[in-house]
Formats: structure tokens, C-alpha cells, sequence
């Protein structure tokens, strides 16, 4: 059963929510299992948490699916993720459609097999029009290819790399920043992830492995979010 969501103000529930999901291979090597049977059991998870930000009335999650650095893994395992990312978009699109959930995909897809970019690019079309909860896959994704990419696009139209021209050609451009990230499985890092959008986003860390993180851990992170003061470099307010 889905845990309720939380009776949190309108204005105390982040826009927008990042997630680094952590701990799938960790969570097989506990249970004696290949790590293949971690991410299966992953992607399980991750359509538990896309209904819970559905359901709370968050506007845009972004989902940390694989990065750039992820290409260094034997090859094996690399396959198993993209023959995976394959099945789970062919097997989730209908019911994300039937919610209005509308998904993009950021990152430097050109590696990929043909068939997954085709996936994407396909998912993408037929959901743009969707006005639910906006899904972002970050997949060959890493937080310093799109700052650069961001500046050399700027310069290739003849302006000056500001903040201003860089924030408005990153891959999440026209979206809200990143209000809260939340990192699985213990580690005490941002790994790359989003550089430029985290800039003042509350940091969320626990020591739950992706696999057991589900609606009522997200609830969890919402609630601990609507506890923060957010200050953006201002002093605090008065009690």
C-alpha cells in the first residue's frame, strides 16, 4: 500500500527533486544475488518513488539513471543496464502516459545503442504534451560535460560564456533549480550530478540502499525538507 502523503503546505513541497539512487549492487551482494538482480530490483523502486513525487505534487524529479563515468564498469554490466533501460521504457511508458507524466532524457547519448536512442527520442514525442509530473532520466549524464557544453554553446552563437547565457543553455534549462537532493546508500557525495543546479539545494543523505528506498523514505525526505530553513545566502530571519 502507498504511504499517505504527508499533510505538508503547498509552498513547503519541493519543486523540484533529484535523486542519486545508490546501493543497487550492494543491496544483491547482501543477499548472495549478481548485481543484475540489484537493478532489477532498482527500477522497482524507482516507479515507487515516481508516483510518490506524482502524488505529493512535485513538478519536475529528476532520477540519476547512469553516468558518464558509468561507461568505465565491465562491459557486461554496462549491457545489462542498457538492455534494461530498454525493457523499462517499453514496459512503464503506457502507465506514466495514463498519469500525464511527461519524461526527458538529458545527457550525451551518442554512445548508445541505436535502439535506445530511438526509445527516447520516441518516449519524449509522445509525452510533451503530458502537464503531470516532468520525469528527467539523467542517462550519460555528468554535471561538468553540461556546464562545458553550456559555454561552448554560448560562445558558438557569438556570446560571452556568462552565468546567464550558460544557466539558460544547460540541459534543464527553462526548469526550476534543484530544491532538494536525495542520495541512497550511505555515501556522502554529489558525484558529478547536476554541479550548476545543486548550487542551493537542501542535501538529503541516508543510508537506505535504492532497492528497500520507497514512498514512504521519499515522504520521509519531504518532510525533513519542509523542516529547513532556506536561506539563500541571506541572514536568517528573525524568531
Amino acid at each position: 500500500m502507498t504511504a499517505a502523503v504527508p499533510p505538508l503546505p503547498a509552498e513547503r513541497v519541493p519543486r523540484h527533486v533529484a535523486v542519486i539512487m545508490d546501493g543497487n549492487g550492494r543491496w544483491a551482494k547482501d543477499r548472495l544475488r549478481p548485481r543484475a538482480f540489484g537493478h532489477h530490483a532498482g527500477v522497482r523502486s524507482a516507479r515507487r518513488v515516481v508516483r510518490a513525487a506524482s502524488d505529493a505534487g512535485v513538478e519536475v524529479l529528476t532520477m540519476f539513471a547512469f553516468s558518464q563515468e558509468n561507461w568505465h564498469r565491465p562491459e557486461e554490466e554496462v549491457s545489462l543496464l542498457m538492455r534494461l533501460f530498454v525493457q523499462t521504457l517499453r514496459r512503464e511508458i503506457k502507465s506514466l502516459m495514463k498519469n500525464r507524466v511527461r519524461w526527458r532524457f538529458i545527457g550525451e547519448h551518442s554512445a548508445f545503442p541505436p535502439e535506445l536512442q530511438a526509445l527516447m527520442r520516441e518516449t519524449e514525442a509522445m509525452s510533451k504534451d503530458n502537464d503531470g509530473l516532468t520525469l528527467l532520466i539523467a542517462v550519460g549524464y555528468g554535471g561538468q560535460w553540461d556546464i562545458a557544453q553550456a559555454a561552448s554553446r554560448a560562445v558558438a552563437e557569438g556570446l560571452t560564456p556568462s552565468a546567464e547565457a550558460i544557466e539558460a543553455r544547460l540541459v534543464t534549462a527553462g526548469l526550476p533549480p534543484v530544491d532538494l537532493m536525495i542520495r541512497t546508500g550511505g555515501e556522502l557525495r554529489i558525484s558529478n550530478f547536476l554541479l550548476w543546479q545543486l548550487s542551493y539545494a537542501e542535501l538529503y543523505f541516508c543510508e537506505t540502499l535504492w532497492p528497500d528506498f520507497g514512498s514512504e523514505e521519499f515522504l520521509q525526505a519531504l518532510r525533513w525538507f519542509a523542516g529547513r530553513q532556506r536561506r539563500f545566502g541571506r541572514v536568517p530571519e528573525a524568531a
